[in-house]
């Protein structure tokens, strides 16, 4: 660490001189459904500092409840026109872009935002091939194929809001049963059911077995479950989808929490409406993949203009995407750590196609490059072609 001192200054100077300073936009996304932000004002702050201007359409901090001003002294210019914030050479967003957005963009500019299918149609994907767009899906970044940045930093956060939220809906005050998460002396406890043994799962029954739930994870990897079963370290109940076994502990549920992932995987489990008719009356089921098609067969691809929150068979289903959104501004810090470093690994690198030539975690995230769709799931999930990126990284 000392050496690191003593850096002739010209050799610092040649080496801030070789960064490429870049546009950085920050559009308003539809506070109605969406409040995460990429950027918090001291994240701005930051980039500013290191050489980078910020665009930020007016009102886009109001969903973490930071004003225009707060963007401002942190350096940011604030602007009305969408048309100025989507002409960055970098544009980072929480849903995915829609055809408007991506007319006002610049050709070969980069957005980064959410990937979520259901929400994104084969008209936007070849919008974005059109234009030669770059676009980048924050839950497929990955540095080794087994770890997601951003993927499993919001899967945290939904992991404990999720069992917050089964809380609220257990009680009276909701219109539930009436019934403490967890439990008192004398008094059964509640018994959550966790689909998925992933870090959301993890989290959740983290979170429950704290309140003095009984906690039981299923999941179709028997590692996972290992994996899990050794974190919790507390009493916790595993298994493989085991029919009868996962019927059984469907019956006796108060609560039930689907956290499968479903990105890159290839196979689909999903839990059948048969079995969610023998759940309790009053019982509760949390989808946390809704937006990525659903867990449960209640909850599969369910229309846009269908409530988020319902009943069926005498069970509450709560199926609010994103649930992440409802703690916008601890999302959004958390967001804010992980894309710092990575504009900086973007500017020191020679720009998008050159940290796509040296890094794979960035490359991993790619899903349309210079207008080529280079990810096989998207491809697969649109029935359209996929290519290899290296064939493109040499040539744009």
């Amino acid at each position: 660490m000392q050496q690191s001192l003593n850096i002739p200054l010209e050799l610092l100077k040649e080496l801030a001189g070789a960064r490429s300073p870049m546009t950085v936009g920050i559009p308003k996304e539809n506070l109605k459904i969406e409040k995460r932000l990429a950027f918090t004002p001291e994240a701005v702050d930051m980039i500013v500092g290191n050489g980078h201007d910020v665009f930020l359409e007016s009102g886009a901090g109001l969903g973490i409840r930071y004003s225009d001003a707060a963007y401002s002294d942190a350096g940011a210019t604030i602007v009305d026109d969408r048309k100025r914030v989507f002409a960055c050479d970098l544009i980072f967003k929480i849903a995915p872009p829609v055809i408007e957005e991506i007319n006002g963009m610049k050709k070969r500019t980069t957005v980064f935002s959410m990937l979520q299918l259901p929400d994104i149609s084969v008209d936007v994907i070849k919008a974005m091939m059109n234009r030669q767009i770059n676009a980048i899906g924050y839950e497929l970044i990955s540095p080794d194929g087994s770890t997601f940045p951003v993927r499993d930093s919001i899967s945290e956060i939904e992991g404990t809001a999720s069992i917050s939220v089964a809380s609220e809906l257990l009680s009276n005050e909701k219109g539930g049963k009436g019934v403490l998460m967890g439990g008192v002396p004398g008094v059964s406890p509640t018994e959550v059911v966790i689909i998925g043994a992933g870090m959301a799962g993890t989290v959740a029954g983290r979170a429950a077995l704290a309140l003095g739930a009984v906690v039981k994870i299923f999941d179709n990897d028997i590692n996972k479950l290992r994996k899990i079963q050794n974190e919790l370290k507390n009493p916790v109940f595993t298994s493989v989808f085991q029919p009868n076994v996962l019927v059984n502990a469907l019956k006796s549920a108060d609560v039930v929490i689907g956290a499968m992932r479903y990105i890159n995987d290839p196979i689909r489990y999903v839990i059948s409406e048969d079995a969610i008719k023998t759940m309790k009356k009053g019982a509760v089921v949390i989808d946390l993949r809704v937006n990525q098609g659903g867990c449960f067969e209640t909850t599969c691809f369910l229309p846009t203009d269908h409530p988020a929150i319902f009943e069926k068979y005498g069970i509450l289903h709560y199926c609010v995407p994103n649930l992440s959104s409802r703690v916008a501004r601890t999302t959004s810090m958390a967001l804010s750590n992980i894309f710092i470093p990575l504009i900086e690994r973007i500017s020191e690198q020679g720009g998008v196609t050159g940290i796509a030539t040296r890094d794979m975690s960035f490359r991993s995230g790619l899903y349309i490059y210079a207008g080529k769709l280079v990810n096989s799931y998207v491809a697969k999930h649109f029935n359209l072609p996929a290519n290899d990126i290296g064939l493109f990284l040499t040539v744009f």
